[in-house]
Order: structure tokens, then C-alpha cells, then sequence
């Protein structure tokens, strides 16, 4: 029963440090390396008829070259919304709006500003990091219960061993999408 229920405890930390690893990849994406991605407005809302809705929902979002994105929304009448939408997620683009559809022109990247999408990266390298050792400590937490419930002091230790190994593991997987998100960034 115990070892069933060490398997729980870590097949449980394993996932929930999964998913931090995933909500992180999904951070980097969004932020910019130079080139154009259509991610870069995943997570913009557009008031469609009062109703909140996602950019991606409202229109088409393109690549037209390297450094420019098009927007091209399925009623004429969302143009307005969509600039306007775009303006407030002050993601650092103008958009250009022609009447027919939306361009984002992505603006080469400064030296300067490209030491601060590197620390943003960071930022969010250690979210995950901090998320990683929370689910850590709730696992050992859950083991130590179980301990004082009849565990035996070697089930513990090693139980507590393995839960480390997973979170060293998820912790290089950061470093690796650090890593590589900084390359991507610096990279002219």
C-alpha cells in the first residue's frame, strides 16, 4: 500500500512539474526574439460585441515576412477593436492599420533591449524554478505524513531521494529552455 501510494505522491509531482515546464514554454514563445511569430498575440482579448474574445478567434494572424505580422479580421468592423486591443496588451508594437487588415512591423532589436527580453526570460525561468520547488516540498511534505502514519525511515529517505531526482531533472529542463531562449535573443 505504501509504495502505491509513493508512486502517487511522485507520479503527482512529476505531472504538476510538467505542466510549470509547459506554462513556461509557452511564456518564452510569447516573448519576441526578433523574428515574427504569431504567438507573440496569443493571449490578446478583443471586445467582440461586449464580449471578450481571443485575437486568434476574431481574425487571421500571419506571418508576411521575418519582421512582419498580419492581422486579418473576419469582420471589417473589428479593425478598431483589434488595434485598440493590441495598443493595451503593450507589447511593444505599433499597429499599422490600412483599412483592410493590420500589419505589426517588428522593430530590430537593440542591444539594450535585448538584455531585457534575456532577464524577462529569467524572470520567468525562475517562476518555474519556484514552482518546481514548491510541488518539491509539498511531495516531501506528503511523504513525511506518511511516515508518522508507519512508513519506514528507508521507504522515506528513498522516496524523498527520488522526489529530488525528479525536481533536479525538471530544474535542468529550465536552464535548457533558458539557455536556448537566450542564444535565440542574443543571436543578431
Amino acid at each position: 500500500m505504501n509504495s502505491q501510494e509513493i508512486k502517487s505522491i511522485q507520479q503527482t509531482a512529476r505531472d504538476q512539474m510538467e505542466k510549470a515546464i509547459n506554462h513556461l514554454e509557452a511564456e518564452l514563445i510569447k516573448i519576441r526574439a526578433g523574428k515574427a511569430n504569431p504567438q507573440i498575440v496569443d493571449g490578446i482579448t478583443v471586445d467582440y460585441y461586449g464580449s471578450p474574445m481571443p485575437l486568434n478567434q476574431v481574425s487571421n494572424v500571419s506571418v508576411m515576412d521575418a519582421r512582419t505580422l498580419s492581422i486579418q479580421p473576419w469582420e471589417k468592423n473589428m479593425l478598431q477593436p483589434i488595434e485598440r486591443a493590441i495598443i493595451a496588451a503593450n507589447i511593444g508594437i505599433n499597429p499599422q492599420n490600412d483599412g483592410n487588415i493590420i500589419r505589426l512591423f517588428l522593430p530590430p532589436l537593440t542591444e539594450e533591449r535585448r538584455k531585457e527580453l534575456v532577464k524577462k526570460c529569467h524572470g520567468e525561468g525562475e517562476h518555474s524554478r519556484v514552482a518546481i520547488r514548491s510541488i518539491r516540498r509539498e511531495a516531501i511534505e506528503h511523504i513525511k505524513r506518511l511516515q508518522k502514519n508507519g512508513l519506514s525511515e528507508d521507504a522515506a529517505k528513498d522516496a524523498e531521494a527520488d522526489i529530488q531526482t525528479i525536481t533536479d531533472k525538471f530544474t535542468a529542463a529550465v536552464e535548457k529552455h533558458l539557455a536556448a531562449k537566450e542564444k535565440e535573443i542574443m543571436a543578431v
